[in-house]
């Protein structure tokens, strides 16, 4: 009986709502939703705002075929609280604030956010048919709507400015909803107070110097963006197979043509005509000029502004991810950037090239702090190395690995035959270690940067330092490879001298390190004062109002925007 009776509650209520929304374009109303007296109209807006918040709580936010809030619960929270008055117009007008949040969504892309997020195509039409005479702005339904997309806007532009888009199913503020709800709307009530609606929005979001550096960038971006969707290239193609090659080459063809590269044709190029072509695109974007196709050409193909947007969408939230509070002194390693930084108080005291590991073996995520330095370091062999690398060799071959100076120990240390040992029986690791002494020609270099990590990888000095210039350097193992070795070695010596409290205590100087390189001597010294570390995918930095972007190396950012923003 009483399910009964709610039924029939909604559906009077959607009978309602479908008179005062179906309003046409002349402003007529047949049912009372002009409303003649501008000082009847906030309570008529009230109204309306009750009983369409009533259907969109129990119908998933929908409120009719065209409008559905994204945040209804707290859309209804905070309009609950406040008798449902409409906020964002009074009297049959619209207040100051309302045009400051409409340009705002109106130009959300100079943010970051995706205007359609915020229902930008609707409030156009509401503020074009409002504005447009007054007998339009007389009804009360369009009212009602705008005022309803504009708070659930709002909200939802707070939601990610503060939290991001890549964790949709949690808020950082809080896990209990009615929490998380209570700050949605001391936000509101915040801003109608005080009308301070930038320094509010700049309020949720990261500290980070480097997020407000990349934010100064996109407007440029925006501005000149090709908005263009061109064909996507599948690449590596499957080679040998007739019917693959031929569909990566008509579709090789048609992103060319895409690019006013090559002439329409009836059938396939011959291979001088796509080379012509493909050389013609390769001088237009500075790459190696050719004219063949391979990895770096399909990334260019592939790569568009829109993508790009999507990529400094998906840096931004990044940031969102770090600590509230960065540490006073941190070291930051940027796998597509292929660079690390040291910063303190907020300034870079040192910069490096770094050498990451390849797509295969990637460098890991991670958050930790550099707790010794080993200098002259011997090399443990990951068991990964082994199992991929030195067992298929081992089987054919057990010299292989004295041949490349390497030594086989048991769980004592001791030396083992490697022709001593059965390797044809294992196949997913071996009962042994295989270990580099220490020396000039050892794969950590001649200095070794231990921090505590579940994945065995760490920063070091490399004995090929020729690859430091490769503009491509994903080529390691997964640890990662440091130039400036010396200097990051250093800083952290100097910053335990000047934490030191006893100087008597602390047993190396910077000049410590020096000597015992200079004499090729092992050892192990303990950092007193731990450096946070920080090792992060972000794609692209803002530098000097500028968005450089790196390559995906990793293919980390295509599978975010295949989960989070593939319909944007």
């Amino acid at each position: 009986m009483q399910y009964c009776k709610t039924q029939i509650r909604l559906y009077s209520v959607c009978l309602f709502l479908l008179t005062i929304f179906s309003c046409n374009n002349n402003g007529k109303n047949p049912d009372g939703n002009i409303i003649d007296d501008p000082h009847a109209m906030n309570n008529k807006v009230a109204e309306n705002i009750e009983a369409a918040l009533q259907v969109a709580l129990q119908n998933a936010g929908k409120i009719d075929d065209s409008t559905q809030l994204d945040l209804k619960q707290v859309v209804y929270r905070f309009y609950n609280d406040n008798q449902y008055r409409p906020v964002w117009s009074s009297l049959g007008k619209w207040v100051p604030l309302a045009d400051t949040l409409y340009n705002y969504i109106v130009h959300a892309e100079n943010e970051g956010l995706f205007p359609n997020d915020y229902h930008v195509k609707s409030l156009k039409f509401l503020k074009d048919t409002l504005d447009a005479d007054s007998i339009t702005r007389m009804n009360s339904a369009y009212w009602t709507r705008a005022d309803l997309l504009l708070t659930d806007g709002f909200l939802h532009i707070i939601k990610d400015l503060k939290q991001g888009r890549l964790q949709p199913d949690s808020l950082s503020m809080n896990r209990d909803s009615v929490l998380v709800d209570r700050f949605f709307i001391a936000s509101m009530n915040d801003l109608l107070a005080k009308k301070d609606f930038s320094g509010l929005l700049i309020s949720f979001q990261p500290k980070h110097k480097n997020y407000w550096e990349l934010k100064k960038g996109i407007k440029r971006f925006v501005d000149s963006m090709d908005r263009r969707e061109f064909t996507h290239v599948v690449y590596p193609f499957k080679r040998g197979d007739e019917k693959d090659s031929l569909y990566f080459i008509k579709q090789l063809q048609k992103r060319l043509f895409e690019s006013n590269c090559i002439e329409a044709l009836s059938g396939l190029p011959d291979s001088a005509r796509l080379s012509k072509a493909i050389k013609k695109y390769q001088v237009q974007h500075d790459l190696q000029a050719d004219g063949k196709y391979g990895k770096n050409l399909m990334a260019s193909l592939n790569s568009n502004d829109v993508e790009r947007f999507k990529r400094i969408a998906i840096t931004l939230d990044k940031y969102k991810q770090l600590p509230e509070k960065m540490p006073s002194k941190y070291i930051w390693v940027n796998i597509p950037g292929y660079y690390l930084v040291v910063v303190d108080s907020d300034t870079i005291s040192l910069e490096s090239k770094v050498i990451v590991g390849k797509p295969e073996t990637r460098t890991p995520l991670l958050t930790s702090k550099i707790s010794d330095i080993i200098t002259y370091p011997t090399w443990t062999v990951p068991t990964s190395i082994i199992v991929k690398q030195y067992l298929p060799r081992l089987k054919n071959n057990p010299n292989y690995i004295s041949r490349i100076g390497l030594k086989l120990l048991n769980g004592k240390g001791d030396v083992i035959d490697p022709n001593s040992v059965n390797w044809s029986k294992y196949s997913r690791g071996i009962p042994y270690r295989v270990v580099q002494g220490s020396g000039d020609n050892n794969s950590l270099g001649v200095i070794k940067f231990n921090f505590n990590n579940p994945y065995s990888v760490y920063l070091h000095d490399t004995n090929q330092r020729y690859l430091f210039k490769n503009a491509g350097r994903a080529l390691s193992h997964g640890c990662v490879r440091v130039q400036e070795w010396e200097k990051l070695a250093y800083y952290i010596a100097n910053n335990d001298s000047a934490l030191s409290n006893r100087k008597d205590s602390l047993r190396y100087t910077a000049d410590s390190i020096k000597n015992w390189i200079a004499k090729k001597e092992r050892r192990r010294i303990d950092v007193k004062n731990h450096i946070q570390l920080f090792i992060r995918y972000f794609s692209c930095d803002g530098m000097n109002g500028v968005v450089k972007f790196y390559d995906d190396i990793y293919g980390e950012d295509k599978q975010l925007m295949e989960k989070y923003f593939a319909k944007k």
